[in-house]
């Protein structure tokens, strides 16, 4: 067993042994089905948190000739067909990126510290065979591959960390992506090349310097989908082990939505809740609110809107195809949101192409990073408001809802008011303390169309009102009212046991003035 060749298994039967693992092991299913292939060059890109370096710790132990097969035994990997010829066959190289970034002067200075260590291994475990030269890793892992047919698999995790600690510096960048196209392009002696990371393969125009790899990552996962976080079924297996509410979970943590994959956890949040038997903000633990705060402060192209109507509840269509795959290069608004997706601060939508704040944890990591500034003052205001507005609901006080809708829009009036849709956006805006609560639910199918927000308090908050809010544009708030009445939105709630408050707003685009009616649903 070595440092980079051959490492064992030790970091993966760390994580088995944990106190909460989640198999995940038939992710090499898929590896094995590429090996050997000319799709075997595969780049994981994933939030931090999410598994990137449990997973490179598998993929090394599974493929390593020095481990036994017992290791997965009892796994899923291990039941069903069984494992493929390709386990335990190969010699694995594992390389974390940062560690040798860590060390490094340059980009020069990291090559060629890289290259030495591999060389230094590689040498002493073949060293009966003949070399033309001994100071070319490409030569020596050729002349290894042809005595031994044995092929490499090469595991990189932080592969991008150049493109975040050099981030102006393209030069060094080139030279860095040179040397890993040089190094595995075109090379027999690859069985699989897996690296791992935030961002996908970085683009220099239209083309990448990596062209032969697959990616899979936060906009489009593929078939690795349900390898991304923790699916629905795990997330619910969990809480019932460890008799936690999953309602409350899926508020917290859920929201990362796939095509193959429709509910995606914060696999390291979830952990934290269920061993601390506590929802929370864990995302600050390991992320400050100032790596957000960064990019939303920039305002490209009408940004700041976007995410103020992402705040609240909103979707924003975007075009993620200029992304340059870098964290400095931005042409439009639409390059920030990409990249808010890859560090997994926006979910994606593929189908619909559009992004949206995925959970109450990520939205808390927005609150905080527009409590400062003057540009983000219109929302914090209007946060620090919802309270009153909220309380105002519960002792049905029309006139204080009306007077706390009225001073949200007017603070938020960067939202193009003029019409039930942005009406809405403003709403939840200003109840958005209601998150601690609520699910809230936009156009709710009831009855006879489609209620405009629904608020259904989660099981741990039974005591809370459900509410059903309908929005009038230029029309009275009690008309708003008997709509919900006339059109039995409330009946959604028929199985509902708790209380129910019907709240009708209006807006009068003459006197710009909002009004409110609420009433107590009579079931």
């Amino acid at each position: 067993m070595g440092i980079y060749l051959n490492p064992g298994a030790g970091q993966f039967l760390a994580a088995r042994s944990s106190k909460i693992y989640v198999d995940k092991t038939m992710l090499l299913r898929e590896l094995d089905d590429v090996f050997g292939t000319e799709q075997r060059f595969v780049c994981v890109s994933r939030p931090r948190r999410f598994g990137k370096t449990m997973a490179a710790n598998m993929v090394c132990a599974y493929y390593d000739r020095t481990v036994a097969a017992d290791v997965f035994f009892g796994l899923a990997i291990a039941r069903g067909e069984g494992f493929s010829g390709k386990r335990g066959a190969c010699d694995v190289l594992r390389i974390n990126m940062q560690e040798f970034l860590s060390e490094a002067q340059n980009i020069e200075d990291l090559l060629q510290e890289l290259q030495e260590a591999l060389l230094w291994e590689l040498l002493g475990e073949y060293a009966s065979l003949r070399y033309r030269r001994k100071d070319k890793l490409r030569l020596v892992m050729q002349t290894i591959y042809a005595a031994t047919q044995r092929p490499f698999v090469i595991v990189i995790d932080e592969w991008d960390c150049i493109f975040r600690e050099y981030p102006h510096d393209t030069a060094a960048q080139r030279k860095y992506l040179d040397f890993l196209r040089d190094w595995l392009k075109d090379k027999e002696y690859i069985g699989l090349a897996y690296m791992t990371g935030i961002l996908p393969v970085k683009k220099y125009g239209t083309h990448s310097a990596l062209n032969m790899f697959t990616e899979y990552s936060m906009e489009n996962p593929g078939p690795l989908a349900s390898y991304v976080g923790f699916t629905e079924d795990e997330v619910r297996r969990l809480c019932e082990v460890y008799d936690m509410d999953f309602g409350e979970c899926c508020a917290w943590y859920d929201g990362y939505a796939f095509p193959n994959c429709s509910h995606v956890f914060s696999p390291k949040s979830v952990v934290e809740a269920m061993l601390r038997r506590e929802y929370d903000d864990y995302w600050t633990k390991t992320e400050t609110y100032e790596a957000l705060k960064v990019y939303i402060d920039l305002n490209e192209g009408g940004l700041r809107d976007a995410i103020v109507k992402m705040m609240a509840g909103g979707r924003q269509k975007i075009s993620t195809l200029t992304f340059t795959n870098d964290m400095t290069t931005f042409t439009s608004a639409d390059d920030v949101m990409t990249l808010l997706v890859h560090l997994g601060y926006l979910g994606y939508d593929r189908r619909e192409e559009e992004v949206f704040i995925p959970n109450n944890e990520i939205l808390r990591e927005y609150i905080a990073a527009t409590k400062q500034g003057e540009e983000w003052q219109i929302v914090s205001r209007a946060v620090q408001a919802s309270d009153t507005l909220l309380t105002a609901v519960f002792e049905k006080d029309a006139a204080a809802v009306a007077a706390g809708v009225e001073k949200a829009h007017l603070e938020t009036s960067q939202i193009q008011y003029n019409d039930e849709n942005a009406l809405s956006y403003t709403l939840s805006l200003a109840f958005y303390s209601a998150w601690r609560f609520y699910n809230i639910v936009r156009e709710l199918p009831a009855g006879k169309g489609f209620a405009d927000l629904v608020f259904l308090p989660r099981p741990q908050h039974a005591e809370k009102p459900a509410l059903v809010i309908e929005l009038k544009w230029d029309k009275t708030a009690q008309k708003a009212i008997r709509q919900i009445k006339e059109k039995e939105y409330a009946g959604a709630l028929v199985d509902y046991a708790g209380e129910v408050l019907l709240v009708g707003v209006s807006y009068d685009k003459k006197t710009r003035q909002h009004e409110a009616v609420i009433e107590e649903w009579q079931q």
